[in-house]
């Protein structure tokens, strides 16, 4: 047996020290250094009975590589799929965040039990009969899902070479722990090693592996930092659990775009695919209400019609507050600024709140003008005109700039049967014959004098 060896390891930030300090170097969080065995005994493949020598792999010229389109398995779920960039990739490990009772577990077991590959679920936290619960009320009666109550990856590559699964998931890598590492389950060794274990076998049997990882209270992923730089994609699955919709977003992602979009509903049977999101984001008031606007912006490859509501009313203390829900605050003091410098509009002296409904945050810069024309509608208690919507951002300067990908938002507006839309006159249109009214603007008097 090797000599066992310890180091120093920042339980905040994953960060390695020679020796104990009480102040991390490089998180500069005080008293989260602990010291943990980093190498126990030789490793052995994670197949026992496995005797191959792994051929060892030659340069090639970048002509002579060939260049094939990867097989991708299809989860039966459109809005995973989408994110992922088309499906699983074999051989992928991927990392699914959230904060708690968010619904990674429910996602996960609601995917593995649609299935029609041989499916095996590992859950670390809950037993078998928690796990049968669940599948009963979201999808009954799987052939091809396989539960397993394991926390040891030894045990756990037993069963796998015992089943020989299409796919494997794991709930959660916090829960591991291998007998290589003589450490608590949870700590910086044991989340390192352990994926290091299930990489190697993800990428010597091409199956594809999904790891749920917990989050600290700031809502990073949990353990080191080179966690999410051994996995090939990191999926976040946010929202409020004040509200029923959750957003599946990419983080990172070696085999697609890491600005697609997966929206979900969470209802008793499960979590229900979101295809239009527009129509739940929006909500169908027949009344006509200030300080509503409707903002065209674009999540990936999909334009998505959100709903802006803005408050404006007089400070009550000396200080008005600046309060933003799903919208940067910084860029609503900066909006505000250019509404007084360039418009003339005195709101110095008034709180402004802003809310993006349905739980969501967005960081598209095209919904600027929707931003402003929600604080002018609430200022001067004025409804804007139902069937209105806008599309462009606002520079300091007060002028109204072209956004990207104009034609696609038009088309979502037009499609969920708006009327007219905003844009900017520097915008290069190429739709004919729409039945929507395109009005393009250049400075925010331009829009004021046509809204109000």
């Amino acid at each position: 047996m090797a000599k066992i060896k310890t180091a120093f390891f920042c339980q905040n930030c994953g960060a390695q020290h020679a020796k104990w300090a009480g102040q991390c170097s490089s998180c500069k969080q005080w008293n989260t250094i602990v010291e943990e065995v980093v190498q126990k005994e030789e490793k052995k493949s994670w197949k026992s009975n496995s005797n191959s020598v792994k051929k060892a792999s030659t340069p090639l010229r970048v002509s002579e590589i060939t260049n094939e389109k990867e097989i991708r398995l299809d989860t039966q779920d459109q809005e995973f799929n989408r994110v992922l960039g088309g499906g699983l990739v074999p051989g992928s490990l991927i990392l699914l965040g959230g904060e708690p009772g968010i619904g990674k577990s429910t996602l996960l077991l609601q995917i593995a039990l649609k299935l029609a590959y041989k499916t095996l679920y590992v859950s670390g936290e809950e037993s078998q009969k928690q796990v049968k619960m669940r599948a009963d009320r979201i999808h009954p009666n799987s052939e091809n899902c396989f539960i397993l109550t394991e926390t040891k990856t030894q045990n756990i590559f037993q069963q796998i070479a015992a089943l020989e699964p299409d796919l494997v998931v794991i709930d959660s890598i916090q829960t591991l722990h291998t007998d290589y590492i003589e450490s608590a389950a949870g700590s910086i060794s044991q989340i390192r090693e352990s994926t290091a274990e299930l990489i190697k076998f993800a990428k010597e049997s091409s199956i594809p592996v999904i790891l749920v990882g917990h989050i600290t209270k700031d809502g990073s992923i949990a353990g080191p930092k080179i966690l999410e730089h051994m996995v090939d994609t990191v999926l976040q699955f946010e929202g409020d659990r004040n509200y029923v919709y959750r957003i599946l977003r990419s983080l990172k992602n070696r085999f697609g775009s890491t600005a697609e979009l997966g929206i979900y509903e969470m209802q008793g049977s499960g979590l229900r695919e979101v295809n239009n999101p527009s129509e739940v984001l929006i909500s169908k008031n027949e009344e006509d209400l200030s300080g509503t606007a409707i903002a065209a912006t674009v999540e990936g490859m999909r334009p998505l019609l959100i709903e802006i509501q803005a408050l404006v009313s007089t400070a009550v203390y000396g200080t008005p507050q600046r309060s933003a829900t799903g919208f940067n605050a910084k860029r609503l003091n900066m909006l505000l600024a250019v509404l007084e410098k360039r418009a003339g509009f005195k709101l110095a002296a008034k709180d402004v709140f802003l809310n993006i409904t349905g739980g969501i945050s967005v960081d598209d810069p095209a919904i600027d003008l929707a931003v402003l024309a929600a604080i002018l509608s609430s200022n001067a208690d004025i409804p804007i005109e139902k069937g209105t919507c806008f599309a462009a951002e606002v520079g300091l300067a007060g002028e109204i700039r072209p956004v990207q990908r104009v034609d696609q938002r038009i088309l979502e507006a037009e499609k969920l049967g708006f009327t007219q839309i905003y844009v900017s006159k520097s915008n290069k249109i190429g739709l004919k014959n729409t039945s929507i009214q395109i009005q393009l603007v250049s400075k925010i008097e331009d829009v004021v004098s046509s809204l109000f």
